[in-house]
């Protein structure tokens, strides 16, 4: 039966969402989509919408919607799987009322997708963990950087479902534990490959390795990238991997984020020892295997590639990967302005792709190179609509006062108007 909004307040089934809660993942759910044609399509009306769902979800009635593909190609060529809006506010909510008690499970150094944590953070204690294996780089020690193959495509859904069945069974301890986890069921076993429309030309996944393509998954594997409960439930799925490195291997030095991880040893022969039973537990316990060309072992003295930095004694570089997406970034914006004046959307375009650049660099020993790339690269054009500040560590809008005689005479100070000229 459909509830109005004048009835919901009488529904107290304690095995039903709360509408609250549903309001609450909305607003999460809207900060960085609010100008997708899915959110605000349903932003329109968001009230009634909420009210829809909210209904849907109590009555049982609730079904995934259609996922939409695409490929990026920044920072590396990858398949995206971007989740209907409306399923986005329920993979909020449901994250919401799991992440408590799998916080409680991840290890410190587990960085995806987790507040506090994130890429400065696990490309600091990286850092933190070589100097301190080599006491202040005083004696050896080396460094093994392994990383899964295809790892969100070879994700077992039944393996995955089984643990968080288990778990939530273990662990959740709310009135709403029956809705939880049939949500999660819905969610895992959602096949996005067979239920989504592409965005762009199937010729765009042309060059895209088939073990990065969830159209090509093993029967019952994959998970969408792209989805905030891919995520996460891809660090619960890792999360005995990482208690079995820590506990059963022993080993102190460990920081892993999703399928890239890196381990810090003074004995080089214990770090080519221990691949083989790292390989044996992937295979066995998850279903997953390590990508043979990337298994990197060198003295810390020779630095390690991680999370778009490469990490060396005294100092953290800028891969050059990076570097080269910079670069190619400026040159795309200064192809805006070889002929046109730039429109409004064009200008605030400029600085979020520049102001990501720079929000990334400044945080390592890369001043030189922002003020080569800031000063010999954009066009001098640029500067007659941004300015910099903070030590080449952010653009912002000229702006100037407007004119006493253009102000308001009703009005003690006109703000400050932006000037394109």
């Amino acid at each position: 039966m459909q509830l109005d909004l004048f009835s919901i307040s009488g529904n107290n089934s304690i095995q039903n969402i709360k509408l609250d809660e549903l309001f609450e993942a909305y607003y999460n759910c809207r900060k960085n989509k609010r100008n997708t044609i899915n959110a605000l399509a349903f932003e329109i009306d968001y009230e009634k919408n909420l009210v829809q769902l909210y209904n849907d979800i109590n009555d049982r009635t609730y079904k995934i919607g259609q996922s939409m593909a695409f490929i990026v190609n920044k920072p590396v060529k990858r398949e995206i799987f971007a989740a209907d809006f409306r399923d986005r506010i329920v993979h909020h909510w449901l994250i919401s009322k799991l992440n408590p008690i799998f916080e409680k499970e991840f290890i410190n150094d587990s960085y995806a997708c987790r507040v506090g944590k994130g890429t400065h953070f696990g490309i600091a204690r990286v850092d933190g963990f070589i100097k301190s294996c080599s006491k202040n780089y005083t004696i050896d020690c080396y460094v093994l950087k392994l990383d899964v193959l295809g790892f969100f495509m070879h994700i077992n859904r039944i393996h995955l479902w089984e643990k968080v069945h288990a778990f939530i069974k273990l662990k959740y301890k709310q009135n709403d534990i029956d809705l939880i986890i049939e949500i999660c069921r819905k969610i895992i076993f959602n096949d996005s490959a067979k239920n989504c429309f592409i965005k762009g030309h199937k010729s765009d996944w042309n060059g895209l390795p088939i073990n990065k393509s969830l159209f090509h998954s093993p029967v019952d594997c994959g998970l969408p990238i792209g989805n905030l409960t891919s995520q996460v439930f891809a660090n619960f799925y890792m999360n005995s991997f990482d208690h079995f490195v820590k506990s059963t291997l022993n080993i102190r030095y460990y920081g892993r984020y999703v399928d890239d991880f890196v381990i810090i040893h003074t004995d080089k022969n214990y770090l080519v020892k221990i691949q083989k039973e790292i390989l044996n537990f992937l295979q066995i316990k998850l279903h997953l295997t390590l990508h043979p060309k990337k298994i990197y072992l060198q003295h810390f003295s020779k630095g390690v590639k991680f999370l778009g930095t490469y990490i060396k004694p005294y100092r953290i570089y800028i891969a050059k990967r990076t570097k080269g997406n910079f670069y190619n970034a400026i040159k795309n914006q200064n192809d805006v302005v070889r002929l046109n004046k730039p429109s409004k959307n064009e200008i605030n375009y400029f600085l979020s792709v520049m102001n990501s650049y720079l929000g990334i660099m400044k945080h390592y020993d890369t001043f030189k190179l922002r003020k080569r790339m800031v000063f010999k690269n954009i066009s001098g054009w640029w500067l007659n609509y941004a300015s910099l500040k903070g030590g080449i560590a952010k653009f912002v809008l000229k702006i100037r006062p407007v004119k006493k005689n253009q102000r308001n005479a009703n009005s003690k100070q006109a703000p400050a108007q932006i000037i394109l000229r």
